[in-house]
């Protein structure tokens, strides 16, 4: 029997801009407002970036202060899930400030590669820096793979104590530059997860409705929102962040997969 379904939930992102939708998210109130509404259709996980006032990615550790603190009250029991990277060119100091706020889950970027035309540099001595910090403040680590060495990039720091089992591993498919969001890549990937630990995918773009149905039959479980696309259907904006994850929600009923509440997801993913 498969687990009840994790729906996390990226409502901003880093890339996200106002000029591809008007919905996305900036301010901490209005990321508060989506994670109220997301929580409602069934997501367990918000995955957080938060901007400044110029609506630009930012590492600011006030701003995070602020817009977590406006979640928890919007959202109580909503996993927090604070990203490593608020842009693939911050620095690494920045990027490890954040595990000291002790969120639920932090991103953990686990390699480097192409990010289309740029360099997205996620060195083995930063992770393995950023392991240790997640250790010491007690955050989970979600292992963020964008391609298969990543994935046998953790085996091995878990391998030297640094990640403990089980693992949250998130696959991110489609990014130009990594793997190719295709069935075949997304069960390759599936199949390097040790026992016991589980997985999350992502499909960005046009590849989120089928990398999304693929993880729920194959017994993962996924992330959705304007983070990853902005698109409900062919030439449609999505108004919301909560219409991905009804259909999520949905696409799980139909499997056989209700979703996950908060507490379910905290014995998944936290574990």
């Amino acid at each position: 029997m498969s687990d009840p379904l994790v729906v996390t939930v990226a409502p901003t992102g880093a890339d996200t801009t106002r000029e591809r939708t008007p919905h996305v998210p900036y301010e901490p109130e209005e990321i508060a407002a989506e994670a109220r509404a997301s929580a409602a259709a069934g997501a367990a996980v918000i995955h957080i970036h938060v901007r400044d006032a110029e609506g630009r990615p930012t590492m600011d550790l006030g701003r995070y202060r602020e817009t977590v603190a406006a979640v928890r009250e919007a959202a109580p029991g909503l996993l927090i899930n604070l990203t490593t990277a608020g842009s693939w060119s911050m620095e690494e100091a920045d990027r490890l400030a954040v595990v000291s706020l002790r969120p639920d889950l932090c991103s953990f970027d686990a390699g480097t590669l192409n990010f289309g035309d740029g360099v997205f540099l996620n060195p083995p001595p930063f992770l393995r820096v950023l392991a240790e910090a997640c250790l010491e403040h007690g955050v989970k680590p979600e292992l963020e793979c964008f391609d298969v060495s990543h994935v046998e990039f953790c085996l091995r720091v878990a391998e030297e104590g640094l990640l403990r089992s089980p693992m949250w591993f998130q696959f991110v498919m489609g990014i130009p530059g990594g793997i190719a969001a295709t069935p075949r890549n997304l069960l390759h990937l599936a199949g390097g997860v040790p026992a016991g630990s589980s997985w999350s995918a992502i499909g960005v773009g046009r590849a989120q409705l089928p990398m999304t149905s693929l993880a729920i039959a194959a017994g993962g479980h996924v992330r959705v929102g304007m983070e990853d696309n902005v698109m409900i259907s062919r030439g449609v904006l999505a108004t919301s962040n909560a219409e991905f994850v009804e259909r999520a929600v949905e696409t799980g009923r139909l499997a056989g997969r209700p979703a996950a509440t908060p507490e379910q997801a905290r014995a998944i993913v936290l574990a």
